[in-house]
């Protein structure tokens, strides 16, 4: 089952009143918004989520909390879907659940072979999948995004390692793209803590769902959302989604219209890393609204 990440702190950090609403822009398997569910019974949560299976195991563990819930079957982009006008607490856990990689059969792990997709939701709602990203971009392309979007040192040497091998095939699983990957990397790089295929994974991966730009897009939306007096709370897990927030949070708190709560980001503990190794990298950032923003 899937942890939710610093469930405490983020327990710790609302203070919710009866008949308020909480949006979980994140959803997945509802680890967080049922532990919100419990503490804050008389409280309404609205769930965002593209995922048909984290939606259906949502609704059966809110459902047997007796929680009062709405789930949206969409992208956390599209936060006006919700159809409120305030909300009192926001929050959005950025990582992959365990949904996505043991059991949505679409390519998120390089630890099991399924087909190259990558999709949050349903494949044919998107541009393009990982298997269209790697069999059909430009060397230049494919370079761009490992070093962007993956930090990945060997960058180039990846793309041009894909390029080749495609031409003799396509790359059609994730078993197939990690042996493309291995064959590119140094010796050295495969003996690291961290899988060798680790950051070529996450850049395709951020590039299908245009993680960044959704980032983008739904922070000030939720800022928008939220009455005075509400938090924002957002778990990123890598330095590019944390630095979009953190920049976001600076912006709010330089015009005086919000407090950040958290003015070093909030880190896992050894008990919970050790419980959920996935969570080491996990950030936890807050934003207090203090007042509405004039035009």
């Amino acid at each position: 089952m899937h942890k939710p990440v610093l469930l405490n702190e983020i327990l710790a950090n609302l203070r919710l009143l009866p008949n308020e609403i909480f949006i979980d822009g994140t959803l997945g398997g509802a680890g967080h918004s049922l532990a919100i569910c419990q503490k804050y019974p008389a409280v309404s949560i609205i769930g965002f989520e593209l995922d048909p299976k984290a939606r259906e195991l949502a609704n059966q563990k809110l459902s047997e909390g007796d929680c009062n819930f709405k789930i949206i079957p969409d992208n956390f982009r599209n936060l006006e879907k919700s159809g409120m006008k305030e909300a009192a607490a926001i929050l959005f856990d950025l990582g992959l659940s365990s949904i996505e990689l043991t059991n949505s059969g679409r390519g998120f792990s390089f630890q099991k072979n399924e087909p190259l997709l990558m999709t949050f939701g349903e494949p044919d709602e998107y541009v393009a999948t990982a298997k269209d990203i790697v069999n059909e971009w430009r060397e230049e392309n494919l370079e761009m995004i490992l070093r962007g979007y993956g930090e990945e040192r060997y960058a180039r040497r990846i793309a041009k390692s894909i390029v080749e091998e495609r031409e003799k095939k396509p790359i059609a699983t994730t078993t197939d793209l990690v042996q493309v990957i291995e064959k590119a990397v140094p010796a050295n790089y495969k003996n690291r803590k961290i899988h060798f295929a680790t950051k070529t994974f996450q850049a395709i991966r951020i590039a299908v769902n245009d993680e960044l730009k959704v980032l983008t897009e739904a922070l000030p939306k939720a800022f928008d959302l939220l009455k005075p007096g509400g938090r924002l709370l957002v778990i990123s897990f890598h330095s590019l989604e944390d630095r979009i927030v953190k920049r976001f949070f600076r912006e709010k708190k330089k015009t005086g219209v919000a407090e950040i709560i958290t003015k070093k980001p909030i880190r896992t503990g050894e008990e919970e890393i050790g419980e959920n190794p996935r969570a080491r990298s996990a950030k936890l950032r807050i934003l207090e609204k203090l007042k509405y923003e004039t035009i």
